[in-house]
């Protein structure tokens, strides 16, 4: 099975649980300025919402695809909403890839909101959930 972990973090929450998900799985985590290169049964892609949407590179990222996905894992840190899946869902629809109704979000440091997340349970956490997703 082929399996990528992509993210796009400005302050580095959403890197942290990525990494967390890429070892879970047995592969590296990449930063979206790093397209998929090959075809993959399974993209893990996270964000975070800035300003109450995704930035414009995430959205970029999946508009961009080129190659075969057979399905889309969202994750996200956040502040405050529950998640970032609303904010992508449309573009990897236009994409004809499959969101997975499965998803994973958890606090993230925002100024002094949340201070030292996310935690270590939160990305024991994500490496649970990814190994769910690939089982």
């Amino acid at each position: 099975m082929k399996i990528a972990v992509r993210y796009f973090s400005k302050s580095g929450n959403t890197k942290k649980i990525a990494e967390a998900i890429a070892s879970a799985v047995g592969v590296e985590a990449k930063d979206i300025s790093s397209p998929l290169s090959e075809d993959v049964d399974i993209l893990f892609l996270g964000s975070a919402p800035y300003a109450f949407d995704v930035d414009n590179a995430v959205k970029k990222f999946i508009s961009d695809i080129s190659v075969k996905v057979g399905k889309a894992v969202n994750f996200s840190t956040t502040a405050g909403i529950k998640s970032t899946r609303k904010y992508v869902e449309k573009f990897f629809a236009e994409k004809g890839i499959i969101l997975a109704e499965e998803e994973f979000s958890c606090r993230g440091k925002f100024g002094i909101v949340h201070k030292n997340r996310p935690n270590d349970e939160d990305k024991k956490a994500a490496a649970e959930f990814a190994k769910k997703i690939v089982s």
